[in-house]
């Protein structure tokens, strides 16, 4: 089965239309959490992420913060404006569904969180030391998270400075234990702006990076028509 694994959308309804353009076909959607925040399309992305097909959707910080469920004061002050203009904007139907979303799931020998398996919501695993400590908080083959906006894989027992996935798109056999990331659709933060995401074949145990080009400058108008913060606008030119 070809799974479309998606992470970080932050309300930009214009990457996660790109991505599902350029996807293929696949039979499932996996999707690691935070398809609001920062981005001025909620009630779109959520209207979008809710219909594909065979979903299975966990919840990010972002996500949880719109709800009231993680204090937005522990957010940087421009993140916490957007999370305040997210609240006031989202309907009825997008509360009720991000009300829905657990924090973590097992499924196929995958664990899905947004940060850690430690600790789904809010940790960062950032880099290989991060990694390292990680694989003993799951027990499946393979964990795959989101939140740094930064695509890697990791694999236990041969972490070292050069498994950070990030330039790399072939498409990987994974043997062994592994940690996966498929970077962020909406805000990707790896000094690429290209919006990403990952293919899984849970049969042959492949996993494929993938980036595509979008309409940014779009994207940019309507954060500025929304009067959201000048540099979530900003950041989505340059990657960071």
């Amino acid at each position: 089965m070809h799974i479309l694994v998606l992470s970080d959308i932050h309300s930009n309804l214009t990457a996660l239309e790109k991505v599902l353009s350029v996807a293929g076909s696949y039979d499932a959607v996996w999707c690691l959490g935070d398809i609001v925040g920062y981005g001025p399309d909620p009630n779109e992305c959520i209207a979008i992420v809710r219909e594909l097909p065979n979903l299975v959707c966990i919840r990010g910080n972002h996500d949880a913060a719109t709800l009231g469920d993680v204090d937005q004061h522990t957010f940087n002050h421009e993140a916490s404006l957007a999370i305040s203009w997210t609240k006031r904007t989202l309907d009825a139907d997008s509360q009720e569904f991000l009300l829905r979303l657990p924090e973590m799931i097992v499924k196929d020998n995958v664990t899905l969180v947004h940060g850690s398996p430690r600790n789904p919501v809010w940790d960062y695993v950032m880099d290989y030391l991060a990694a390292l400590r990680m694989f003993q908080f799951f027990d499946t083959q393979i964990c795959m998270l989101g939140h740094t906006h930064v695509p890697a894989y990791w694999v236990e027992n041969e972490i070292d400075s050069k498994n950070n996935l990030v330039l790399d798109f072939q498409k990987k056999i994974i043997q062994g234990r592994v940690i996966l990331n498929p970077g962020s659709v909406g805000q990707p933060r790896d000094h690429d702006p290209r919006a990403s995401f990952a293919i899984f074949d849970n049969e042959n145990l492949t996993w494929e990076l993938r980036r595509v080009e979008y309409d940014v400058a779009s994207v940019q108008n309507r954060i500025k028509k929304a009067g959201l913060p000048w540099r979530h606008a900003m950041r989505l030119h340059e990657g960071w």
